[in-house]
């Protein structure tokens, strides 16, 4: 049985590839901790002493007009998630990217993908996140986020900020639907039977089992033979024709199940050569910041990964970091174990994934907003990693988990450049090189100071009360400036006292400090979703940190809007067509800020409702509608009936029909047909819009 609550095992699953060939041009220690000597009066520090290597990718913000600060390498700064953002979007956003202090945004896959959900674009729904993960060729552009020319623009547009973009790739796997292949990629491999490994549409079922975990199928995703050389070519082709477009770096996706070289072969004939040929053949290949996703499961050889590829997500230090936020309890013994064992902590740290959010794991429902804030500031202000912060969809809440508008191609929640995440992004780029120094309080584990040399410090309180600290520091004496809260803070004699509240934050520095204007924010109100069934609907908009701000619609020219404005659109749009509100603002310093919304008009399911659907032959001759909404905030779902659902009318042949009894009204109803053995949609995948007088079928 599958609801959008339970889609969590193909979100899981779903880590999928990307691939391309038309031509863009070229563009060719384990930490330490040390006890020191206390004195009875003073809190003392607990050193952790961190060694880093790092890929060398350098881009900084001087060819831009304005100076943001940013890192010239992706690893000494912080990376957006740009989750589901489409390629305009990001283009956009730079500009608020850059002030709230990000050197480096990652992409979702930009490869082709699967078509599904009749071309939908809702994140989950009609439309769903997931086939980017779900690759049918490797060329650059898909459906649901952009061209190839609209990436290469974005690029463009990134390198006049500084900042990198890395573009998250997935050569382990394809769709499983293998009709929607690309023709291209068929032919280079020398057809569909050297596509994938001999098991390759066998589900892994012991993960710790190296021939299995690289050469079986992920989440029902068929495995790639990734050590046949003509598909190995065809990627780097990929590859490059990326970087030519302007990538800065990449992220393998599901990169623990691609074999290294003393894994298990299926043929004696292709050894695991994979990692060795395609990164030793990317173009500008020193100056990529490249690292592996690997899932750390007691069989992920974690340590070769980082070795082999440069860097690797540490996810079981993501586990440690929201086990002490959920908690209250930052014991420095476990914020600096980061679960690696005696690698180089050359990581990527996160307070979530996509797939801690969507997954089992369900993070949108037990780490809040005020958690991201404080486990971020403690991954920022670090040395040790590099934190990719994964942007939630809009206006998500722990009853929402797609947010209001649930839509691919929309930037994400604002919380991205809240003013306590850019003091702490900011902080990271000014302390770069800087060694750290991490320690709590004697008398408490709630609270946790991370100095940086003798240039900043960042403390965090995951306690429920405020606490009063008097420590020594290595700041030099003098008066500093919170750059969260704005207070003043002084050290004398080496030592620093004040209170810091409740679930909260302080930054501390001086130098390399950067005064910049407050990005303008323009929003529509948060009563506002991105689905209606009426013939129009009317949409406050928002405008904040400058005196007015700019809407337009479905591309129209821009007009002018005040703060609480109130605008009326979608009127004479048809069911399930969609309108495109674009709001811009101009700061004070003349940066500008842009926010595009999409609406979709729902059919007014009122009166008689009646589907058809048409079943494939195998399937048994009783067909039922399982009819289901849960994007209300009742606390059970909305349905029909109980799995699977009614039993249908059959009308002729393989045609069933489907009648609704109950009343829809105000509902935005999925509906999935079965036969108690089989469904219309995957398993774990939700199901389709209604539409009345629709014939539906398994494709």
């Amino acid at each position: 049985m599958i609801k959008l609550k339970k889609l969590s095992a193909i979100a899981l699953a779903a880590v999928m590839a990307a691939s391309a060939l038309t031509g863009c041009g070229s563009k060719k220690d384990k930490s330490t901790i040390t006890p020191t000597p206390t004195d009875p009066s003073v809190e003392q520090p607990t050193t952790v002493d961190t060694s880093k290597e790092t890929s060398s990718d350098t881009k900084d913000d001087s060819n831009s007009d304005k100076s943001f600060g940013l890192t010239k390498k992706t690893a000494d700064g912080t990376i957006l998630q740009c989750f589901s953002w489409s390629f305009n979007t990001i283009k956009d956003s730079l500009e608020d990217i850059a002030l709230a202090g990000y050197s480096t945004i990652q992409t979702s896959p930009v490869n082709a993908c699967y078509n599904g959900g009749d071309s939908g674009i809702d994140l989950n729904g009609s439309g769903k996140w997931y086939y980017h993960y779900q690759p049918t060729d490797w060329t650059i552009g898909n459906y649901q986020l952009g061209t190839k020319e609209e990436f290469k623009s974005m690029c463009e547009e990134a390198d006049k900020y500084g900042i990198k973009v890395i573009v998250d790739v997935v050569p382990n796997h394809t769709t499983k639907s293998t009709e929607a292949l690309g023709e291209g990629l068929l032919n280079a491999v020398g057809g569909i039977d050297n596509l994938y490994h001999k098991k390759g549409k066998d589900e892994v079922s012991n993960y710790k089992d190296r021939g299995e975990c690289t050469h079986q199928a992920v989440g029902g995703l068929f495995d790639v033979n990734t050590e046949n050389i003509a598909f190995q070519n065809y990627f780097i082709n990929y590859m490059n024709e990326c970087i030519a477009c302007g990538a800065d770096g990449f992220r393998f996706d599901t990169a623990k199940h691609i074999g290294l070289p003393d894994d298990p072969v299926e043929d004696s004939s292709m050894p695991n050569t994979f990692w060795t040929n395609v990164l030793s053949k990317l173009d500008n290949k020193d100056n990529l910041f490249i690292y592996g996703e690997v899932l750390q499961d007691g069989g992920d050889r974690i340590a070769d990964y980082i070795d082999t590829l440069g860097a690797a997500t540490a996810s079981s230090y993501g586990y440690t970091v929201r086990g002490a936020l959920q908690t209250g309890n930052l014991d420095v013994r476990n914020l600096t174990n980061y679960g690696i064992g005696n690698a180089k902590p050359n990581i990527v740290t996160w307070v979530e994934s996509h797939d801690n959010y969507t997954g089992d794991d369900a993070t949108y429902s037990k780490i809040t907003n005020e958690d991201i804030v404080l486990g971020w500031t403690v991954l920022a202000a670090q040395k040790t990693g590099t934190p990719l912060f994964f942007s939630r969809p809009y206006n998500a809440s722990s009853d929402l988990i797609w947010g209001t508008f649930n839509k691919i191609g929309m930037s994400g929640d604002y919380l991205y450049k809240n003013s306590a995440i850019t003091a702490a992004n900011r902080f990271r780029n000014a302390m770069a090189g800087e060694e750290q120094n991490i320690f709590n309080p004697s008398d408490s584990t709630s609270v946790i100071f991370i100095e940086r040399g003798k240039k900043g410090l960042a403390i965090v309180n995951a306690s429920i009360k405020p606490y009063e600290f008097n420590v020594e520091t290595n700041l030099a004496d003098g008066e500093y400036k919170d750059r969260v809260s704005g207070n003043t803070y002084t050290v004398k004699d080496g030592k620093i006292s004040g209170t810091i509240e409740n679930k909260s934050t302080i930054i501390l520095y001086n130098d390399g400090y950067l005064e910049l204007a407050p990005a303008a924010i323009v929003k529509v109100d948060d009563s506002v979703t991105g689905s209606y069934n009426t013939d129009s609907i009317e949409v406050k908009l928002h405008v904040e940190n400058a005196a007015e701000g700019e809407y337009s619609v479905d591309g129209a020219s821009p007009v002018a809007y005040k703060d609480n404005d109130t605008i009326t659109i979608g009127a004479g749009k048809k069911s399930q067509e969609t309108t495109t509100l674009k709001l811009t603002a101009v700061n004070e310093a003349g940066n500008k800020t842009a926010m595009t919304y999409i609406f979709r008009k729902q059919a007014t399911l009122t009166g008689s409702i009646e589907v058809t659907f048409v079943k494939p032959d195998s399937w048994g001759d009783k067909v039922y509608a399982y009819v289901y909404d849960e994007t209300t905030e009742a606390p059970t779902v909305i349905e029909n009936a109980a799995w699977p659902g009614v039993e249908m009318e059959h009308v002729e042949g393989n045609k069933y029909k489907y009648t609704f009894e109950k009343n829809w009204e105000g509902y935005e109803p999925l509906i999935i047909f079965n036969d108690s053995n089989n469904q219309s949609n995957e398993a774990m995948e939700p199901g389709e819009n209604v539409i009345n007088g629709k014939e539906y079928t398994c494709n």
